[in-house]
């Protein structure tokens, strides 16, 4: 039984978050403690902002700092399609269920009222800016630089028993797992498809048991690729803690002071805007 091509599960790639993309710009070169900092200080404001005109600031600045650091459009917004369906929802449920202002649209009992259309726009646009912000940082910066960063964080809590550079390395790890998971189960999805399964057909019930077959073979992959690196850190003879080197050392430089003023600038903006109303 042949199937279209458009049947066939891509999944690879249309999932951007947890790559790195290699460049050479101004957001590639700032040191990514000053990255992670000014990422901080992005999503606070971005719950605190209370009306559209923060959340565009917000979006003016992010997407000019996507488009300078050279990374296509059409592969970054690629990456936003898995939270379509979040944001779908965020949007029908917000529609329903928030009462307040006039009724637009009434069914039965069921009212469509401003204030819930309102917020829930409102909530989408939050939901898409915070994946955008977080995906362009992992883009932007290498697994060995955000494992420094998240160490260096974690480095003062050393003195109360935590094991700083463990929880960093498992924290990348995790991370960079899973553009790997997803393209080991693009290759297990098209190899079930080549032997006749279908996965379009069929009430949700019958989709969902029909991924078993695929779960399994992807949980035995995850841990043979788990020990495989496991032997291959060993080999390498890595130990981490305190005695580990680096190639490369974190160190701050006036740039990296300049952008993150940039950062606080906005935000100092935003907030200011939030009180004037």
């Amino acid at each position: 039984m042949l199937y279209p091509e458009k049947e066939i599960v891509r999944v690879s790639s249309s999932i951007t978050f947890g790559h790195y993309f290699p460049g050479n710009s101004l957001l590639h070169r700032l040191d990514p403690r000053m990255k992670m900092c000014a990422l901080f200080l992005l999503i606070v404001v971005l719950f605190i902002t209370r009306s559209f005109w923060g959340l565009l600031l917000i979006g003016v600045f992010v997407f000019g700092s996507l488009v300078s650091t050279g990374i296509s459009l059409k592969y970054f917004f690629r990456g936003l399609r898995p939270i379509a369906y979040i944001i779908f929802i965020t949007v029908v449920l917000h529609f329903l269920f928030t009462p307040g202002g006039e009724v637009w649209l009434r069914i039965g009992r069921i009212t469509i009222e401003s204030d819930g259309v309102y917020l829930g726009i409102f909530m989408a646009a939050r939901l898409m800016l915070l994946v955008m912000m977080s995906t362009l940082l992992i883009l932007t910066t290498s697994p060995v630089a955000l494992t420094d960063t998240i160490e260096s964080f974690l480095r003062p809590f050393r003195r109360l028993g935590v094991p700083a550079h463990e929880i960093a390395m498992i924290m990348t790890i995790a991370l960079r797992f899973i553009p790997t998971l997803m393209t080991e189960s693009e290759k297990i999805v098209k190899a079930r498809i080549a032997r006749g399964a279908d996965f379009t057909s069929g009430n949700i019930f019958e989709r969902a048991r029909s991924l078993i077959p695929i779960i399994v073979p992807l949980f035995v992959s995850a841990f043979r690729r788990a020990d495989d690196l496991a032997v291959a850190m060993e080999a390498r003879c890595y130990r981490g803690g305190e005695n580990r080197t680096r190639m490369r050392e974190l160190c701050l430089k006036r740039i990296d002071f300049i952008g993150f003023f940039v950062v606080v600038l906005l935000v100092s903006t935003i907030v200011a805007l939030r009180i004037w109303q």
